[in-house]
Formats: structure tokens, sequence, C-alpha cells
């Protein structure tokens, strides 16, 4: 029933136009071309296989080619600040940017277990069923029961730095983070205390 309650949510989002629609993904790009690029560009914070070591920098393995081609798009455009993303993205073509998600889309994940238990299974509640007493949707009607993510809007969290999960749920409840899909993300996160952003970080650290 709560996941019935968030899917009708998201709906009248949608409906009212505060969900942005994606524009239409081109021609699949080529990951060998990907491959390429990231070997000159993306390895040293994202690692070789799109599995960063160091959780300042996002994991991009098993992420879908339309979802990074967006994120992408929008540094490029100016649209999602991030100094040093915005200079790598700056010289890259459309068929550049589905070349590197063809590439990534097709990297393995590799997901780390959650640190605190008891702090998983509090986001394990909020990611599941939300919480009624304060709005807050359930996080599976957008980002899919195991974490993978609706392409080409919503990213995959299975797997993903909690420190990076947390600091992007952070700059959505700061209204830092306002491209894309943050109308909804904004409406989620301001409904979270401190301790269930981390929580939903640690939750979905270890989703597979």
């Amino acid at each position: 029933m709560k996941c019935q309650w968030a899917l009708g949510m998201l709906g009248i989002m949608v409906l009212n136009g505060t969900a942005t629609a994606a524009e239409p993904v081109a021609a699949p790009g080529d990951p060998i071309k990907g491959g390429q690029i990231v070997g000159q560009v993306c390895a040293a914070c994202h690692g070789a296989d799109g599995n960063s070591v160091n959780p300042m920098y996002p994991k991009l393995a098993g992420q879908s080619e339309g979802y990074i081609v967006t994120q992408l798009s929008y540094y490029k455009s100016g649209a999602r600040k991030n100094p040093i993303m915005a200079g790598f993205a700056a010289p890259l073509s459309t068929a550049g940017m589905h070349d590197l998600g063809a590439y990534f889309a097709k990297q393995t994940p590799k997901p780390q277990p959650a640190k605190d238990k008891a702090l998983a299974e509090l986001g394990g509640s909020l990611y599941r069923a939300g919480n009624a007493a304060t709005g807050q949707p359930a996080c599976l009607a957008c980002h899919g029961p195991a974490g993978a993510g609706i392409p080409v809007e919503f990213p995959r969290l299975a797997g993903q730095h909690a420190d990076y999960t947390y600091a992007q749920l952070k700059a959505f409840n700061s209204g830092e983070r306002a491209a894309g899909n943050a109308a909804i993300m904004s409406g989620v996160a301001t409904k979270l205390s401190e301790r269930e952003m981390k929580a939903l970080a640690a939750y979905t650290m270890g989703l597979r």
C-alpha cells in the first residue's frame, strides 16, 4: 500500500510538470570507444572499470547509459555545478557521452557491505516503505527494489559509496543540486533527517 502511495505521488508530480521528462536517447554508444576515453580521462577518479576507490567520486559501473549521458550534458551546460566535471564534459560530443555511458553500463558493479548494520536496517525500512509520518515516499518507487534505477532519470544506487549518496542527498536538501529530477529529489530529501540520510546511504551501498 505504501509503495502504491509513493507511485501515486510520483504520478501527480509528472502530471503537474514537476518531474522533468528526459530527452529521447540518441543512437547507442560504442563501449570500445568509451573505454578509450575512460583510460585517458575518467579512470583516475572513477576507476578503469567504473568502481571508484575514493568515496568522493561515484561508482559508475552498471549505471545506465542514458543516465550518464544526461548528467554529462548537465555538467557541460552548467545546469549541474561541479568545476572538475564541467571541464571534463566541455569537450565531449553527444556521441562521446553515449560512448562513455555504454562503456560504464557494461561494467560490473562491486557492492560493499554496510558498515553499520543498525543504520542500514533503518535505511532499508525507509527505502522500501518510506515514512508516512513525514511524507517521505518509498525510494524503491523510482530506484527499484534492488536499487538498479529506472533509466533515464533515476540512477542506480546499489553499491554506491555511502559517503557519495549522503552528499547528494544533502545537495538535494539544500537546493545545491537543482538539475533534472531535483524537483522530486529535493521534495524527498527535505523530509529526511541527517540520520535518515545516512541510513539510506548505508543501506543502498549494500544493495546488489
